[in-house]
């Protein structure tokens, strides 16, 4: 049974940080594309981060860039998001995802999500 656990929301100030953990289970992490998603209400999700199961090649959704950092423990079946220099309208539910192919591909497995919420 694939599972993903989130974990690490919680609510911050304005240019604060938070490091989002995702502990998966039911397979072997290294193998496959892991990626988070966000959602805030009123709007769809959307991807935030991408992380490769070939060479750990990274992407980034344009307003997180430069901020938040996506990265893998394989030894640890554990993705990672960390975000610095939070803002606002980062506030969401995040949500971490298991990925068909690679990045760009299509969601197979989704996780509970965890609140993160930032206050100015």
């Amino acid at each position: 049974q694939v599972q993903l656990v989130e974990s690490g929301g919680g609510s911050v100030q304005s240019g604060g940080s938070l490091r989002l953990s995702c502990a998966a289970s039911g397979f072997t992490l290294q193998y496959y594309a892991m990626a988070w998603f966000r959602q805030a209400p009123g709007k769809e999700r959307e991807e935030v981060s991408c992380i490769s199961s070939i060479d750990d090649s990274t992407e980034y959704e344009s307003s997180v860039k430069g901020r938040f950092t996506i990265s893998r423990d394989n030894d640890k079946n554990t993705v990672y998001l960390q975000m610095n220099t939070l803002k606002p309208e980062d506030t969401a539910v995040y949500y971490c995802v298991k990925v068909f192919g690679g990045c760009g591909g299509e969601v197979e497995n989704w996780g509970r999500g965890t609140q993160v919420t930032v206050s100015s």
